[in-house]
């Protein structure tokens, strides 16, 4: 009974933080509909901010309780001082773009911040000193519990409490709702919504700073805080409901408790467990726990994105100069030696990958942020077939595409069921738990330590593994032409496009998202064999998601609507991470830079933004020709 207790109530502890977290990126979406995946940069700096503060600038502030608290304020001012220039500078340039266009805009933010505050604090982790007055602890039976974890369970209904009294009882309150349902007729009154969007960000980014510093008393500050932190605070925003404060605490709850009972139940899967309830709550509830309905959620957004799909009225001429200069390109790269080589070959397979998301993307309007669990999949498909049965290159791809192919087709009963950004927290849920199995999982995959010395492409076969990559890419693009223009393509662009429509058409919309999700999987299981030939070792970090990111980079880098996207976006990434990883030492920070700005000025894309150059020029010569003759 007394361990129970002791659990319980770390688990209530550890949902503070969540919720803080959590209230936070509510109150942000709720206002400007923006999904901000930096928020954990925030949580960060808020941290790093704190632990400098009482640590090296100022170390007798940690030797008394106020001014200690006084630190953490100032941590949770930082923040939201940061949290005003994000919004200035992108968040209120991203107000109506496309939920995926946010997300990878704000991972951009989270690049540039991370090597912003590793430029500004170091790269060191910093032991802040426990907060006075709150040092001790309390028995409980035979076991103990510390004081501030006491004060930290306090804290979490006292800010929800304050969060309902200045949403409800507050003018301010009162307009952030009133924006969250109709911003225009806001307008229309004479308040001015940019000032309450940028107090929401302000107040989110504030709460996120104080969850950081909060957690200084209970573990030292370091710059891996906030990837640590912002999936879990997905799962609560999600699960409570997108918008939903009430929704969020009652989530962080559940979330603390799962978590702290996991821990002590099944230690190596706590993860894991997390997520399947998220999962659970999402099958179920498609909404959330405490939010709208899927379909009064559609439309808006993403209809006024969507776009039809670029170049699939190239003729053969065209597509076959396109392809030559592909091939010849390709060609170049081969004869430039191994490093350009091996430089190519990883664009070509993560081409291969962006291609398989963009399929979802371009013409179902499918959204996935967890893509690199096929992509996982298929390489550790590849890999075991090759070790565990001596598998030839061909084998092991099919075994690849197969392990991909075989989970899809049972994940995607509960695809059909969501969308948007449930959808792609369902997906993240999914690569998350392959993750863990594939890093818990040691006697199989080898753990951390992955499964290495795989021998399917020998030096002698590397030329013709190389040409069968650029072959496959190619396939890739022009099954994507063939399918955009065939009927099945636009069915599934007609229920992107007007889903309500398509369903009272008679299409038979489950079957439709099915089944380009379990074809968009087996691509992504292809492309994770074909990388594990290539590198000749599997990791855990496949299902990671950076590597979602990156086939999410790469499709929105080039142009989800355009058929030669895809090619772009991973010439592109491949390219910039290997040479500015070279010769810059902060080269995430520019390539976030990079991301945002490609995000604010050319949502389609470089392929857009090549395809608008004729036009900007001819505006440009019209009004040189217009000023010369004035």
């Amino acid at each position: 009974m007394t361990f129970s207790v002791v659990q319980l109530l770390g688990g209530l502890s550890y949902a503070t933080t969540l919720f803080l977290m959590a209230a936070g990126l509510t109150l942000i979406f709720g206002v400007t509909r923006i999904v901000n995946f930096a928020h954990g940069s925030f949580f960060m700096l808020g941290a790093l901010f704190t632990a400098h503060w009482v640590t090296l600038w100022f170390p007798a502030w940690g030797e008394s309780a106020l001014l200690y608290l006084l630190a953490i304020l100032l941590g949770a001012a930082c923040a939201g001082v940061a949290g005003a220039a994000a919004e200035f500078l992108l968040l209120r340039r991203m107000t109506g773009a496309p939920e995926l266009y946010q997300l990878v805009a704000t991972f951009g933010l989270t690049l540039a911040m991370h090597d912003a505050m590793q430029w500004g604090f170091g790269p060191d982790e910093v032991f802040a000193p426990r907060f006075p007055g709150l040092k001790g602890s309390v028995q409980i039976g035979e076991d103990f519990f510390p004081v501030y974890q006491l004060a930290m369970i306090a804290l979490g209904p006292l800010v929800w409490l304050g969060l309902h009294l200045l949403l409800r009882r507050s003018l301010f309150g009162q307009r952030l709702r009133a924006a969250t349902q109709d911003r225009s007729m806001l307008e229309a009154l004479g308040v001015n919504p940019r000032l309450l969007m940028l107090g929401a960000v302000v107040l989110g980014c504030a709460l996120a700073g104080l969850a950081g510093a909060l957690q200084l008393p209970r573990e030292p500050a370091h710059l891996q805080m906030d990837m640590n932190v912002i999936v879990e605070t997905f799962v609560v925003v999600v699960m409570g409901g997108l918008g939903s404060i009430g929704g969020a605490f009652v989530a962080a709850l559940l979330i603390g408790l799962v978590h702290a009972f996991g821990i002590s139940v099944f230690p190596q899967a706590t993860l894991v467990i997390v997520f399947l309830t998220m999962a659970v709550v999402l099958v179920f509830r498609p909404q959330g726990l405490n939010g709208k309905a899927v379909s009064s959620q559609e439309g808006g957004g993403a209809r006024e994105a969507a776009q039809k799909f670029r170049g699939l009225g190239m003729g053969l001429a065209g597509s076959s100069l396109v392809s030559a200069a592909f091939v010849v390109l390709a060609c170049v790269a081969w004869a430039g030696g191994p490093y350009w080589q091996a430089l190519a070959a990883d664009a070509l397979i993560l081409m291969i990958f962006g291609i398989s998301l963009q399929s979802m993307m371009a013409l179902g309007g499918l959204v996935s942020f967890g893509h690199a669990a096929f992509f996982a999949l298929g390489a550790y498909g590849a890999a075991l077939s090759h070790s565990l049965w001596g598998a030839s290159l061909p084998l092991a791809l099919a075994a690849g595409c197969g392990a991909a192919l075989a989970v899809a087709a049972v994940f995607g009963a509960a695809v059909v069921r969501s969308s948007g950004v449930y959808l792609a927290m369902l997906s993240l849920a999914l690569a998350q738990v392959i993750w863990a199995g594939a890093t818990q999982w040691v006697d199989l995959t080898g753990g951390d330590n992955g499964l290495i010395g795989l021998t399917l492409v020998g030096e002698d076969g590397r030329p013709v593994f190389y040409a069968l990559l650029v072959g496959l890419a190619l396939v890739a693009v022009f099954a994507l032409r063939f399918l955009g223009r065939s009927v099945l393509g636009a069915a599934l662009q007609a229920l992107r496009d007007a889903p309500m429509r398509a369903s009272a058409s008679g299409l038979a919309i489950g079957w439709l998202k099915y089944r380009i999700f379990v074809e968009s999987a087996a691509l992504a299981g292809l492309a994770g064999g074909l990388f594990a030939a290539h590198k000749g070792a599997v990791f855990p970090s496949l299902a990671a998601v950076s590597t979602s990111v990156d086939a999410l980079l790469v499709v929105l880098l080039g142009g989800v609507h355009q058929l030669w996207g895809a090619v772009v976006g991973s010439v592109v990434l491949t390219y910039a991470g290997a040479e500015l990883g070279r010769e810059v030492t902060y080269w995430r920070g520019l390539l976030g830079v990079f991301i945002m700005l490609i995000m604010v000025a050319s949502p389609s894309g470089l392929m857009g933004l090549a395809g608008r150059l004729p036009l900007l020029l001819s505006r440009l010569r019209r009004r040189g020709k217009t000023g010369g003759a004035r």
